[in-house]
């Protein structure tokens, strides 16, 4: 890599599976996936402070009718500021059709974020632009339904330069060089190219415009779109993205560079950039909480079929070590293991530095996400005097 690679945020995608009027008839609620949101974006605050966004697709919308919304925040709270957003025309119909809050057909056709499909993101940045059109998750918009694209990610390419290059190559003109814009532009165009080779492969065999566009919501190939597009990308990146009629997908680099986890039953699909957070916001079990494989990407369907495939050659595992010992919450098992032993390792140093003397040394740690490794750092001088006792 060329460049180092600068900055870790956070995503949460969620996919409900079933239909709309299961989810107040189980949990009391037409907003469940709305709340669900919510809440791992709050599980996920340590990942992103600087701005929030969410975006949200509807399935099976006809014409004439919004089917992507999205809201995003740069304010002092951005996680406060874009609930308060959403929430504030649900409290409006409150006052004035309660009954409306129940009716789930109603809320889809009527009201925004109330589809199948989310997708936030949470930005922690140490450089570039703060304003709200630099926040994710960003948008590339279309006339046709399987054209449209939205993507969030953690990510930072470190060959942003030969990318938009090869963008320029392949016809197009950018409007912008940054990593985010050359990522969206480099997906939407294979995705552009995906499109028309259906419509070509559709219209010699007869079908009408109508019926090529519904067949070509069923049979893209998300796969081959990302194994195009990610070619010459080089730098850790675990990005989200949905398209307009309602396919979703989770890429993870080669390198295992940026963490990518996933979860999914009969209810919900989900994925977000820490297990814990999947673990207490839909409270199951460490072990089924998949991780994401290094050049894998995770496809959830229109048709709410997944599937985790590759779209490049995983490379050796490099997880970023800002990462592993500072940025994750400490609640992820491994994350806490793995912290724990780092402490251990840091006692015979700590030892010879302080020459033994134990009599006239505090330990203490700062900051807070440092307690696991003290602790671990306490149980190996602790070790290391009752070797001594004995």
């Amino acid at each position: 890599m060329s460049e180092i690679i600068n900055h870790e945020c956070g995503i949460a995608l969620l996919r409900l599976r079933k239909p709309l009027e299961y989810y107040p008839a189980k949990y009391g609620t037409a907003f469940y996936a709305l709340n669900k949101m919510h809440l791992m974006m709050q599980k996920q605050h340590n990942r992103g402070q600087d701005g929030t966004g969410i975006a949200n697709v509807k399935l099976e919308m006809g014409p004439g009718v919004k089917y992507i919304n999205r809201y995003r925040s740069n304010s002092s709270t951005p996680i406060i500021d874009t609930f308060n957003h959403i929430y504030s025309k649900f409290n409006d119909l409150q006052k004035e059709h309660p009954e409306l809050l129940k009716d789930v057909n109603w809320l889809k056709k009527n009201m925004a974020f109330t589809g199948e499909v989310f997708l936030a993101h949470l930005r922690y940045g140490t450089f570039g632009g703060h304003g709200v059109e630099n926040l994710h998750p960003v948008m590339r918009a279309s006339n046709w339904i399987t054209k449209n694209l939205v993507l969030a990610g953690n990510f930072n390419m470190t060959n942003v330069d030969e990318l938009f290059n090869h963008l320029v190559e392949l016809g197009q003109y950018p409007i912008e060089t940054t990593d985010t814009i050359t990522i969206l532009e480099k997906i939407g165009h294979f995705l552009d190219e995906e499109n028309e080779v259906h419509y070509q492969k559709y219209k010699g065999q007869g079908l009408v415009k109508r019926e090529i566009s519904d067949r070509i919501a069923s049979d893209l190939n998300i796969q081959e779109i990302l194994i195009n597009a990610a070619k010459r990308w080089d730098g850790g990146y675990a990005i989200a993205g949905m398209l307009g009629h309602g396919d979703a997908f989770v890429m993870r680099d080669p390198s295992g560079i940026r963490p990518a986890f996933y979860y999914y039953d009969d209810e919900i699909a989900v994925a977000a950039s820490e297990r814990p957070v999947i673990q207490t916001t839909f409270n199951v079990k460490a072990e089924d909480v998949r991780e994401l494989q290094p050049g894998n990407v995770l496809i959830i369907k229109k048709d709410g079929s997944i599937d985790e495939v590759s779209f490049t050659k995983p490379l050796e595992k490099k997880a970023c070590s800002f990462e592993r010992i500072y940025f994750s919450r400490g609640t992820d098992k491994d994350i806490y293991q793995e912290r724990k032993n780092l402490g251990k390792l840091l006692a015979p140093a700590i030892l010879q530095s302080i020459n033994h003397d134990l009599n006239n040394t505090v330990f203490s740690y700062i900051p807070n996400t440092a307690a696991v490794a003290f602790k671990g750092l306490i149980e190996e001088i602790n070790t290391f005097c009752n070797r001594i006792k004995a």
